[in-house]
Order: structure tokens, then sequence, then C-alpha cells
């Protein structure tokens, strides 16, 4: 009967063991384990490093976009034509304006991408969310990037869609043209979208938006953070790996190197 017992209980342990891991479909590890998703680590790679390339951009344009929300008030003792040519067209006219569409491209590819990669899964989707004030700095610093991307993705995307808008407005005409041919919509659609891109609803919104202006420069910033602690990181695990190589390497006395030079037999003439 001992013996019966241990062969079933062997038996089991081989059928739990034999049992292949469930697969799970993409759909299923989005939800569940986005972070495995080799599509998830690309996106995060085009996030960090056209994140990195328009940082300074994006610090300048926030900066300068929350000054011309007060062009009227600002424009009796502050030159406001020379910052809202900065912020239009980096005061370099039809190049630079071209050069704020490239600008503003970046700008809707890193929100787009960094929505993606900031979501968590089902069960840990509070955690984009919330930032916890006590937290060390680099913690608090992600979190912070986080969740101001998350609070503030629908501006930050507008924005970004509006600044195609001024830089390539024929596109728009032209795309628009192929949806709306009698034109009933456009117009209006496009003067709310280049009124949003400003806040222009009356002193109350000017405030509100002249204050979400400075997110992007925020994020820029905490982004900068984000990458260069990653990259140290990088570089501080591969010193460590060499060193662990090199300390697993093994030592041979005084003399021997441990080639094969030094294990030639010896041949008596």
């Amino acid at each position: 009967m001992e013996l019966t017992s241990q062969k079933v209980r062997l038996t089991n342990n081989s059928q739990v063991q034999q049992r292949p891991a469930e697969v799970l479909t993409t759909s299923q590890q989005w939800l569940q384990q986005p972070a495995r998703l080799r599509v998830r680590k690309a996106l995060f790679q085009i996030h960090l490093w056209v994140g990195a390339g328009v940082g300074l951009y994006v610090v300048l344009m926030s900066l300068t976009g929350s000054i011309i929300v007060f062009r009227n008030e600002l424009s009796g003792w502050f030159p406001m034509e020379r910052l809202v040519k900065l912020h239009g067209n980096l005061l370099l006219g039809g190049t630079g304006r071209l050069m704020n569409g490239v600008g503003a491209m970046a700008v809707t590819t890193v929100c787009l991408t960094g929505a993606i990669t900031s979501w968590p899964g089902l069960k840990n989707w509070r955690r984009c969310l919330k930032i916890r004030w006590g937290s060390r700095l680099a913690p608090f610093n992600g979190e912070t990037h986080r969740a101001l991307g998350v609070w503030c993705f629908l501006f930050i995307l507008m924005w970004g869609i509006s600044g195609l808008y001024f830089s390539f407005p024929q596109v728009f005409y032209a795309l628009a043209a192929s949806v709306d041919p009698a034109d009933k919509y456009t117009d209006a659609i496009l003067f709310r979208l280049s009124a949003l891109h400003f806040g222009r609803f009356g002193w109350s919104i000017e405030m509100f938006w002249a204050v979400l202006g400075l997110v992007p420069a925020i994020l820029a910033i905490t982004g900068a953070f984000v990458r260069c602690r990653r990259i140290s990181y990088q570089l501080f695990s591969s010193g460590q790996d060499n060193l662990i190589r090199q300390q697993k390497r093994p030592s041979y006395p005084k003399g021997l190197s441990g080639g094969s030079e030094d294990h030639q037999p010896v041949v008596e003439r």
C-alpha cells in the first residue's frame, strides 16, 4: 500500500510538472502583464529617445505659451510680439514654422507612446494616477512624471495636434475637404482648435491654461531625470557584471597564465 501511494504521488507530481504554462493572448497580456509585451518595450524606447530629443524645445514652448496666454494684458509693458514669434516660428520665419511642425509631431508621438507605456495593468491601474508625496526623490520624480502625463493627456495631445495645424494648415484643409466637402463644420472645428490652443475663453480659463501650460515643461524635466537615472543604472550594472566576470576567472600561480602555451607537454631530446 505504501509503495502504491508513493507511485500515485510521483505520477501526480510528474503531471503537474509536465502541465504546460498558460499561454496568454496579446489582449490578455495587455490587461494583466503589459510590461512583458515586446510592442510596449519598443514604444517605451521611442518615448524615451524622442522625449530626450525634444526636451529643451518642449520647455521653450511651454514657458512661452503660458506667457502669451496673457498677450493682450501684457502687451503694454512687455514686447509680446517678439515672444509670439518665438513661440510661433522660433524667430526663423517659414523655416521655424516647419521646425515647429516637426516638434509638434514629436510631442504628439511622445504623448501617445507615454499613454500606452504608462498602463500598468488592470490590477494596478490606480498606481499611474497617484503620487506618494513622502517617497524618496527618484520614485517621487517617476510617479510625478507618470501621473501628470496621465491626468493631462488630453490637453497635451490637443497642443500637439493644434501645433500641427498651425504649421501645416493645408494638410488639415485637404483632410477636412475629403470628410466635409460642403465645409459645414470644418471652419468651426478648426477655429475651436486654435482657440483651445491658447485658452481664449475668458480670464478664468486663461489663468487655468497658463498654469496647465507649464505641465509639458515639468514633464520634460522629470523625464530627463528619469532618463539620466536609467542610463547611469545601466552603466553601473554593466560595470558590476564585468567586475563579477573578472572575479570568476580562475587564478593561476605566478608564471602561469592559464593559456594553452603553459600546458604544452615536455619532450625530452
